[in-house]
């Protein structure tokens, strides 16, 4: 076994190793930004004081959006995100104060934005080489911890699995705690882990294979077990986790949280639609759709004279959805089809069989018929991005059909979407479209939305499953 360097999970030395990176990154991109702006580096005194405010605040924001906590076995994109937010509001906090002390004018826009930017994808991109640096190093066996996890079942084989396929991680599993009482547990192998032993024995296997972490992977209703792991290591420095036995629940961004002073374990929930997530969605829905009915209000005009003349009825088509919380509203679209098209019923798959007229048959082809539901945008009954809503009678009849399918009813119904985009529309497969629904809201972030709406202009408007 190759000796693990001496760096440590909650080094302060890393820490304060990413603090003095992270500030010569703003100072330096803000003193090369000046320098492209102005080909000199003789800054006044205003941009000496601007440069140092900024890397003040944006030292501190990178602490507060937990820029500085442990990132062994996290995502980067959680990295990313905490980047991000540092840096964006450093520059937003910067840009308030200058218009709140009435000096905006003393500033040049090209040097705030390039100082933005190059600090985001430097202090991005020398954290993304340490990470493949500390991988590298992981998987040659050095700055490892030992794992030793209680309980040799499916839950414990699954966790063991897992760490085992993330080597970079450096999370070397040394092998099971059984929490049976049977004997003769020893030389047994598990997932091909042995079984050092029982419950009885962990504080002295502990200490004799010098073991860094010890993961709990038992049933919960094994309660006592637990607590007798907790009291056996009271006096060990050792580090013990608990995984949730929650494998064989449908989960959809599953989380921590603290609800009257209790810690509470949320299997299902939207964080889309919580706390500064809500408001961002929420602005995004505002201001987007005001812009774009801005930008086509001439095209609904010419639309809505060829509805007009192409048939007899109503320029609009009120169709009765299910959106957000299961609450039904009534979508707009532009008509397409004849008024007497739905007068046997309505039933799934059978927009091929409807009369549809031909100026109707162009509309639902290009998806310009959809153009009017920004207004419900506007109005809040649904969002520019999300889960495409489904009538009332169809909802009622796959929720108990489809797993998960009442779970895109947790965020607001969308004009486009993951599954739109990607080809899963109109009467096509079902239960891919929930699947794409449930990413969605899974890995929801702004930039997805953005990547949605791009990808709706180049390849969502005209395809072959539109109706």
């Amino acid at each position: 076994m190759k000796k693990g360097l001496t760096l440590k999970e909650h080094s302060a030395s890393i820490a304060v190793s990413h603090r003095i990176l992270d500030i010569t990154c703003l100072l330096s991109t803000g003193l090369f930004s000046f320098w492209l702006r102005f080909s000199h580096l003789d800054l006044n005194t205003a941009y000496k004081n601007v440069l140092l405010l900024g890397v003040i605040i944006g030292a501190m924001l990178m602490s507060a959006s937990g820029g500085y906590r442990a990132w062994r076995g996290s995502s980067f994109g959680s990295e990313i995100r905490c980047v991000v937010s540092a840096t964006f509001g450093t520059f937003l906090l910067l840009v308030l104060s200058a218009f709140a002390t009435q000096t905006s004018d003393l500033y040049s826009r090209i040097w705030v934005a390039t100082w933005l930017t190059s600090s985001t994808i430097l202090i991005l991109g020398y954290r993304l080489f340490l990470r493949q640096a500390l991988g590298a190093l992981r998987k040659k066996g050095f700055n490892i911890r030992r794992v030793l996890i209680i309980g040799d079942s499916e839950l414990g084989q699954n966790v063991a699995h897992r760490l085992t396929q993330n080597p970079s991680m450096g999370l070397v599993v040394k092998g099971f705690i059984s929490n049976k009482t049977t004997t003769n547990i020893k030389d047994k192998y598990v997932e091909n882990f042995p079984i050092l032993g029982n419950l009885e024995e962990i504080d002295q296997l502990v200490h004799n294979l010098h073991i860094d972490q010890v993961w709990i992977a038992l049933p919960m209703s094994e309660v006592a077990q637990m607590e007798q792991v907790q009291t056996t290591l009271a006096t060990s420095a050792v580090t013990i986790r608990m995984v949730p036995d929650i494998f064989g629940f449908q989960l959809l961004n599953q989380s921590m949280t603290e609800v009257a002073g209790l810690p509470v374990i949320n299997l299902s929930t939207s964080h889309m639609l919580e706390g500064k997530n809500r408001f961002l969605k929420s602005m995004e829905d505002k201001v987007l759709s005001f812009i774009i009915l801005l930008g086509i209000s001439p095209i609904m005009i010419a639309l809505a004279i060829g509805v007009k003349l192409s048939s007899p009825g109503p320029i609009f088509y009120r169709q009765e959805r299910v959106s957000w919380n299961g609450r039904s509203f009534g979508m707009l679209k532009f008509r397409s089809m004849t008024v007497d098209s739905e007068k046997e019923g309505i039933k799934w798959g059978g927009a091929t069989s409807m009369s549809v007229t031909k100026f109707g048959a162009f509309i639902r082809k290009t998806s310009l018929d959809e153009l009017p539901q920004f207004i419900n945008v506007l109005k809040g009954d649904m969002s520019i991005v999300g889960p495409r809503p489904e009538r009332t009678v169809f909802v009622d009849q796959f929720k108990h059909e489809i797993p998960g399918y009442m779970q895109k009813h947790m965020v607001k119904a969308g004009i486009t979407g993951w599954a739109q985009v990607n080809g899963w529309r109109g009467d096509t497969d079902l239960k891919k479209r929930i699947e794409c629904d449930l990413y969605y809201i899974e890995h929801w972030s702004i930039w997805l939305d953005l990547k949605i709406i791009s990808l709706t202009f180049y390849k969502g408007f005209i395809n072959k499953n539109a109706k």
